[in-house]
């Protein structure tokens, strides 16, 4: 043991590659047959047939998930997993070890600006950002770890004793009846597909109505498919279903479409944000109420020290922030947050009805919910312990 100081001291940095397929932070790549994977969704590359009946042929998966261990000085360490595979790694290990090691963990800000800053002339969004999230979120667990607390403690704490939860399968009858508060669908066809597909759309969501009944919220994923006239045209065709929201119409750089939608269908509750990173991505969404609730993902937008500024300027417009997946670390920080009506759960069981862990068989101790809600455990960090005998870690880029 090393002087209490020495507590505080970061001497290791290790991103690992993860093996075995249904495992981790990347839930795009399952061996098993995601529902996701194999139910139509409409999407970026709809329009090229070869491409269209499910997104694992054009590579949605390739990355593969990674797992971040951060070791301070008495022996601690603090894991995260997240997406980003071997690229990531080399990141992780070649660039932003330098501004980790010998640095104090409590100084999140700090690291968080320097790893951005310096790799800013390849980075700014995308794959580097996934790596900064996955080394942000490893920093926090290890705070948590080093303080005996939850993160959530760390943040702000709870304003609530459980989390309610709305999930994402293609079963919402099947998710109200296991307790969820709502239930969200991914559209089946885009422009490409032309009218016949926009009247298959409707009678899609007219179906799920019909079987889930009236008050159950329904959310629309449309995965950046869409396009200004298209998506009114959906707005318009779906407004007698009582739809909640419609997500993620547009491309993600669209803001002046976005701006057109709430102009054009102002009843309608648009989302997005699952494929914008950092508050810079954020900023015009929300200054601009283009969009009434924003849904950054916490191992994509850098991490929960970005998510918390993102949450910060939201929350000066009255924006709910409602993140994308991510399981306990999205639990994490909605516990925290009063304007977050409930937190997504992503159900990636092979006939996305049964209940697993989002992150497959990575933890011994992710929690699953119950009665569509979760209550998070008082554990340390994120309150996750790798499950090491179920992993095959590689490490591809060793420190010299």
């Amino acid at each position: 043991m090393g002087r209490p100081a020495d507590r505080f001291r970061i001497v290791d940095v290790r991103a690992h590659v993860v093996g075995g397929g249904d495992i981790g932070g990347d839930y795009h790549r399952r061996q098993g047959g995601h529902w996701i994977t194999d139910t139509l969704i409409a999407n970026p590359m709809s329009g090229y047939p070869a491409y269209r009946d499910s997104r694992t042929t054009w590579g949605i998966g390739v990355l593969g998930s990674v797992v971040v261990e951060v070791e301070a000085a008495d022996g601690t360490v603090g894991i995260a997993t997240g997406m980003g595979g071997e690229p990531a790694c080399f990141l992780i290990e070649r660039h932003f070890r330098r501004f980790l090691l010998g640095a104090d963990p409590r100084d999140t800000a700090r690291l968080w600006d320097q790893m951005f800053r310096a790799s800013m002339f390849y980075g700014r969004k995308g794959l580097p950002l996934t790596a900064i999230s996955a080394v942000d979120l490893a920093l926090w667990d290890l705070l948590g770890r080093l303080r005996d607390e939850p993160v959530c403690k760390l943040i702000g704490g709870a304003v609530r004793e459980e989390l309610a939860l709305y999930c994402t399968g293609p079963d919402p009858a099947n998710a109200r009846a296991q307790g969820f508060a709502g239930g969200k669908i991914p559209l089946p066809e885009g422009p490409a597909d032309g009218p016949a597909g926009l009247r298959r759309n409707v009678e899609r969501v007219a179906a799920v109505r019909a079987e889930v009944g009236p008050g159950f919220p329904i959310m629309i994923d449309c995965y950046m498919a869409l396009d200004v006239p298209y998506a009114i045209d959906l707005a318009n065709a779906v407004r007698p279903f009582e739809i909640y929201w419609i997500e993620e119409v547009l491309h993600p750089d669209d803001f002046d479409g976005h701006r057109a939608l709430k102009a054009a269908c102002p009843w309608v509750r648009w989302t997005t944000g699952e494929h914008e990173y950092t508050r810079y991505g954020f900023r015009n969404l929300i200054q601009h109420r283009a969009v009434d609730i924003v849904q950054p993902d916490v191992m994509w937008c850098g991490g929960m020290t970005e998510l918390i500024r993102i949450a910060a300027l939201a929350n000066a417009w009255d924006v709910p922030v409602i993140p994308h997946g991510s399981g306990a670390y999205s639990y994490h920080f909605c516990i925290t947050q009063p304007q977050a009506p409930f937190a997504e759960y992503i159900n990636i069981s092979p006939d996305g009805r049964a209940l697993v862990p989002v992150f497959g068989a990575m933890f011994t101790d992710e929690r699953l919910p119950e009665g569509g809600r979760i209550r998070l455990p008082d554990a340390p960090g994120f309150g996750l312990t790798l499950n090491r005998g179920a992993l095959s870690l590689h490490r591809p880029y060793p420190a010299d």
